[in-house]
């Protein structure tokens, strides 16, 4: 950053307007970077506090940067693509999972640690709380010694549910019992005891398009079948579609992200939440909410799960440690009022419980404030990222490429030419030792053959921005042939 130039006529604030302009237009300031507070910027450029922050309000005004409360201001990534369109389900059927062995694939690629790891979703890997996890096992085991290397009870340690609980009433102001919650092995088999606990082999299950691919092949595994409700990207599921859906199938349960949802990284409004449960409750249907991504919307703002709008709809909620904190512990949890007794009985007879020594440390973490300002600083990461991936895509990928907008979380959802099949540029992209997600494997009828998805939820380095790079050469050179 230059001094303005206090003799030339140009006004001191439109100045500092192009200095800042001229250093984002020169790569020195990327999508997501924090500019210089308002008393640095004034000392930098020779001028007073009042006339930088004149120039940081018309640059918001211009959508260059955002402001963010108690934060403040940030590159913008400016929207060059269009964002992503809903498919439209009015012909789809409960099917069974028809991409097995490319789901079987695309495990193998996200889980090699030799790979850009664009294909796997671990938001908590952008910013590790790994020593302060570490710090504080080293405390459990000194004090709790011989018994952290136990059994837990099979609802779990009564002291990781508490903070729990807790958190759910710090964050959202909802009152959450211990004794409603069912530690589990990550968030997984919390899906697992959920889905088991209210459906059977051959029932029919509805899920947002796209979905987790996780929860697609939890339902196939069952025996069950999934039919696919239309989710908007900047709104999530479709309540209209949905009540036309239950109303021609035999649905027993919804699987469903209302708070944060994976691929498209959208929270649905509070109104339609809302009018979501009346439907649900209407038609005696469960819910199960994949809620892990619940603490991870960048403004902080911690969406309601909505078994706690009030209804009495049956409805259990899944979250996990896996996508905040740390994934390794494999700790997650069910919230449920009315199916806690199944819960447990499937918990005892699948696991018996999970382990003592991670979830005495992670209530620890939980109880000292460490969570929770691990949160607040994560985010802030994951947004840069976002912003940054967002950037690259615009500069490298055809003009016609779609992206989801992610209001949080650590994934992005793109729509590439018709002419690209996801799954060739999955395969040569492992080749190349980078990994990616293939649209295909986000739907039990395998419908998003050019769409892929990208993670940004690692620490960003060169690697990923040459990834990137090499991702949008090839969908260019596939686009054009």
């Amino acid at each position: 950053m230059l001094n303005v130039d206090k003799q030339n006529d140009t006004f001191l604030y439109r100045q500092v307007i192009e200095l800042i302009t001229e250093n984002m237009d020169a790569g020195t300031l990327l999508p997501g970077d924090r500019l210089p507070s308002l008393r640095k910027m004034s000392k930098t450029a020779g001028v007073s506090i009042p006339t930088v922050r004149q120039a940081y309000v018309e640059l918001e005004r211009r959508r260059r940067v955002d402001s963010r409360p108690q934060s403040g201001f940030y590159v913008r990534h400016q929207a060059a693509n269009d964002i992503v369109r809903p498919m439209r389900t009015a012909a789809l059927k409960p099917v069974p999972l028809r991409c097995r062995s490319l789901m079987e694939r695309v495990y193998d690629g996200i889980n090699n640690p030799d790979l850009v790891p664009l294909g796997i979703a671990n938001p908590s890997m952008a910013k590790p709380a790994a020593k302060t996890l570490h710090r504080t096992m080293k405390r459990v085991m000194a004090r709790a010694e011989e018994r952290s290397l136990g059994y837990a009870s099979t609802l779990g340690e009564p002291a990781l549910r508490r903070q729990i609980a807790y958190h759910y009433l710090d964050a959202i102001g909802v009152q959450v019992e211990p004794d409603e919650i069912c530690i589990t092995n990550g968030g997984q088999e919390a899906l697992l005891l959920a889905l088991t606990a209210v459906a059977s082999k051959g029932d029919v299950i509805a899920v947002e398009t796209p979905t987790y691919h996780g929860m697609l092949e939890l339902i196939d595994s069952l025996g069950m079948l999934a039919v696919e409700v239309e989710t908007c990207p900047e709104e999530g599921v479709t309540t209209s579609q949905l009540e036309r859906t239950l109303i021609k199938y035999p649905v027993k349960a919804c699987m469903f992200s209302t708070t944060l949802g994976n691929p498209l990284g959208v929270t649905m409004p509070d109104v339609d939440r809302e009018r979501l449960v009346e439907i649900l409750e209407k038609h005696d249907v469960a819910l199960i909410e994949d809620d892990v991504y619940g603490d991870l919307r960048f403004d902080g703002k911690r969406p309601v799960p909505a078994q706690f709008l009030g209804s009495n709809a049956r409805i259990l909620t899944c979250g996990s440690f896996s996508k905040t904190a740390a994934s390794g512990y494999r700790i997650g949890w069910v919230v449920t009022r009315n199916f806690i007794d199944d819960v447990a009985r499937l918990k005892r007879a699948f696991s018996c419980s999970s382990g003592l020594l991670q979830q005495l440390t992670l209530a620890e973490f939980m109880a000292s404030g460490d969570f929770a300002r691990h949160l607040k600083s994560l985010t802030p990461v994951l947004q840069r990222n976002s912003e940054r991936m967002l950037a690259l895509v615009a500069e490298h990928f055809p003009s016609e490429t779609r992206t989801s907008r992610p209001v949080g979380g650590s994934v992005l959802w793109l729509e590439l030419p018709k002419k690209v099949n996801a799954e060739q540029l999955f395969d040569d992209a492992i080749g190349a030792g980078i990994s990616i997600a293939p649209g295909h494997i986000f739907s039990p009828c395998a419908c998003y053959k050019n769409f892929i998805r990208l993670s940004f939820g690692h620490p960003w380095d060169e690697k990923t921005e040459t990834a990137l790079q090499w991702l949008g050469h090839q969908v260019c050179k596939r686009a054009s042939t």
